[in-house]
């Protein structure tokens, strides 16, 4: 899918400049306790299944509709796991973003785990022991999940 059309066109304007953004994360757990996650296409690393929201798009409606763009897979919303700043982040492209990330914790609903867009080039569920190599962000993230005591997490 890549980059909103709204963010294209402010690219257009302001090129490579830093921009502040809002992003949504998700550790979608299914019933084994596995973890959703995907290979970038623009990175080739592993991470969770993330997005940036549309203008005027709510948190938890964006994070279910990137989960399905990006793997078909259904799930629900169960907690909000966090709010947090992330960034900068410079994509292959030279891109620069800092995130306003909003992360939850999420369950399979339906659907089988597979590449659905662009942005993908594998996805696959994986057991807390076993993750892929992972950006220390992601990681920790997941930690948070699998230790979730109902209290989201922010900087106080």
């Amino acid at each position: 899918m890549g980059s909103p059309d709204f963010i294209l066109k402010l690219r257009e304007k302001i090129g490579h400049d830093p921009l502040w953004l809002p992003g949504v994360r998700a550790v979608v757990f299914d019933d084994a306790g596995r973890v959703l996650l995907g290979e970038r296409s623009d990175t080739g690393g592993w991470a969770l299944i993330t997005g940036i929201l549309e203008p005027g798009e709510e948190p938890g409606p964006g994070m279910l509709r990137e989960i399905f763009e990006e793997t078909a897979v259904e799930a629900r919303i169960e907690h909000l796991l966090g709010v947090a700043a992330v960034g900068p982040v410079t994509f292959p492209n030279g891109d620069v973003c800092d995130f306003l990330n909003i992360e939850f914790i999420a369950r399979h609903e339906s659907g089988t785990a597979r590449v659905n867009d662009d942005e993908s080039v594998a996805v696959g569920w994986f057991a807390i022991d076993e993750l892929p190599p992972l950006r220390p962000g992601h990681l920790s993230c997941i930690q948070r999940a699998v230790a979730f005591d109902g209290q989201p997490h922010f900087e106080r």
